[in-house]
């Protein structure tokens, strides 16, 4: 049984707090430009699907739903404002049993500092925040009710939390190891299938779309090689996101509270197990701080569980308080009203400049075409500030893929005149039309005869190789038209000449190129179909450890990157 009160807290302090943030926040997504990831999932509503490259598609549709209202920054956060709010009102409402003092909440809310972020930042975070909370109110209800009601409500949350974003299994698998004795209740077993098949479309479109989102962020972004800042600057980054000045008195409360119910261990479990999940993860990479916002949750919830049972604040927590409460305010007014030192401080300064800067690419290129090399947020600011699809992300070898490289914009632009931007001069590039970005200086180029295979998958049958230096072998690769035109490699009357690359790197970095034979630019493949070729490969001289990939080329583009990795050990 839960633990109840006979007093209930008010809720008219909590109603006043939640006036005052839900308007701060409709301010700040009004007053702030969009961040270039929250412009990238903007393009996601421009193609609404069951999936995307990097997530699922719930962003997408938050992000439609305000945009088809208001086409602005506050349009583009309206559900993340509100369904905030809504968030932090359930929160309350599950912890009244638990007779929580309404300034505390106020005060641990508030002080959050994760909490801010995700009032007005419209990422997969925000509905997550979203529905995991939700879970949290329902699944309490269902721990003493066992009805098929609320396990139907609670299979559909379930769904939304993995078609918000895939850490959301880590909330359904912690909380099925805090109480395994849902494992006998029938009802349990329909949120499971009832889940499960809402989900089909999401599993079918990442079947048929080769599983790209498992490959990205299983393999993708892994490191290259461990850094042990990944594991100890983790930590730090947690008590930044609890609270700048508060956050390890936050984790020092939580973690003294005494369970006395199912649910306070579902709670402590998930908080725990989400943190060291994460932990563990840095040994892998890189941990954004965000990632674990899902266990703030818990963390909230279990300080405000332990301050009424036994870990009282004294003054000084008050005041401290109030101090971190303040900061945040300051930075966040700051933010509002762009003072010119918070615009230049880290992530901050990718919040400004975007409308002006898409107003002067626009001016230099009409209604052309833009194409940027490496790189998502760019192009898509572009294309929500100009209201369009008219820009794409070249992704090439030295990079990684995104979206951009299954949205048909790439195919629109064919033999089309673009304009083509990069970070890095080479031959043929200019600066007397420097776009400034941030004080980065573009070096443009004018492409009049688009010619790009970025979506041209090269599957190849081997995973690993070892070769002596200098050997020789062949590799029977085969090459996927996934266009709805045909492709021709013929180099002969064409403007841009196309090549076909063996590219050898060690640590990301690469280490030479190899051309493939003649026979090549004799190629044609008809739509939807494929072709296989001989690649007569010759390894490197120097002996070591690389990672070998095939990819087509075209003057004056990078090349792109077209087949998987393959491990290459010449020894």
């Amino acid at each position: 049984m839960q633990e109840t009160k006979t007093i209930s807290p008010s809720n008219k302090p909590i109603w006043y707090f939640l006036l005052f943030w839900t308007a701060f926040n409709l301010i700040q997504s009004y007053t702030l430009e969009v961040h270039g990831d929250e412009a990238y999932y903007w393009m996601y509503s421009r193609f609404l699907d069951w999936g995307y490259f990097d997530h699922p598609p719930m962003v997408a549709v938050f992000i439609k739903i305000g945009d088809s209202l208001i086409h602005n920054e506050l349009g583009l956060r309206l559900l993340t404002v509100l369904t905030n709010s809504a968030s932090l009102y359930v929160i309350w409402l599950i912890l009244k049993r638990y007779a929580v003092d309404a300034k505390w909440f106020i005060l641990v809310a508030a002080s959050l500092f994760i909490f801010h972020m995700y009032g007005f930042t419209t990422t997969p975070d925000s509905p997550l925040l979203f529905f995991t909370v939700l879970f949290y109110y329902f699944y309490q209800k269902y721990i003493e009710k066992d009805t098929w009601l609320l396990a139907l409500i609670l299979a559909l949350i379930v769904a939304c939390l993995l078609y918000s974003k895939y850490h959301g299994v880590l909330l359904i698998g912690f909380t099925v190891c805090a109480n395994v004795k849902l494992l006998t209740r029938k009802t349990f077993w329909l949120i499971a299938v009832l889940a499960a098949v809402l989900y089909i479309p999401h599993v079918l479109w990442q079947i048929s779309h080769n599983y790209p989102s498992l490959k990205y962020h299983l393999v993708d972004r892994s490191a290259e090689q461990y850094s042990a800042e990944f594991t100890y600057l983790y930590p730090l980054g947690q008590l930044v996101m609890a609270g700048p000045l508060v956050g390890w008195f936050l984790f020092y409360a939580a973690f003294k509270v005494k369970i006395k119910d199912v649910f306070m261990r579902t709670l402590v479990v998930n908080c725990i197990g989400t943190f060291l999940f994460f932990m563990a993860t840095t040994l892998k990479g890189e941990v954004q701080m965000h990632w674990t916002l899902i266990a703030f949750v818990p963390l909230m919830m279990l300080v405000l569980i332990s301050f009424k049972q036994l870990v009282v604040p004294q003054k000084w927590f008050y005041r401290l308080s109030i101090i971190n409460i303040a900061l945040i305010l300051f930075i966040r007014v700051a933010l509002v009203f762009q003072f010119p030192f918070v615009m230049q401080v880290g992530q901050f300064k990718s919040y400004f400049g975007f409308r002006n800067w898409t107003q002067q690419v626009h001016g230099i290129i009409g209604n052309n075409y833009l194409i940027i090399r490496d790189g998502f947020q760019d192009p898509s600011k572009y294309n929500y500030y100009s209201n369009s699809a008219k820009a794409i992300s070249y992704d090439s070898r030295y990079y990684r893929k995104t979206q951009y490289d299954s949205w048909p914009i790439e195919d629109s632009m064919q033999h089309k005149r673009a304009y083509y931007m990069q970070d890095a001069w080479e031959p043929g590039f200019t600066t007397d039309s420097v776009v400034d970005e941030y004080n980065l200086k573009w070096y443009t180029l004018w492409v009049n005869d688009v010619r790009t295979y970025q979506k041209v998958n090269i599957d190849v049958p081997v995973k690993t190789m070892k070769l002596k230096p200098g050997q020789q072998t062949d590799i029977r690769i085969n090459i996927n038209n996934p266009y709805t035109h045909n492709l021709d490699f013929s180099n002969d009357k064409q403007l841009h000449q196309v090549y076909l690359e063996a590219c050898f790197f060690q640590l990301g970095n690469i280490k030479g190129t190899q051309l493939a034979g003649a026979d090549f630019n004799t190629i044609t493949i008809s739509q939807l179909h494929e072709r296989n070729y001989v690649f007569h490969l010759t390894a490197p001289l120097v002996k070591g450890k690389y990672d070998l990939l095939f990819s087509i080329r075209t003057t004056p583009f990078a090349g792109s990157r077209n087949s998987p990795v393959i491990s290459l050990v010449v020894e």
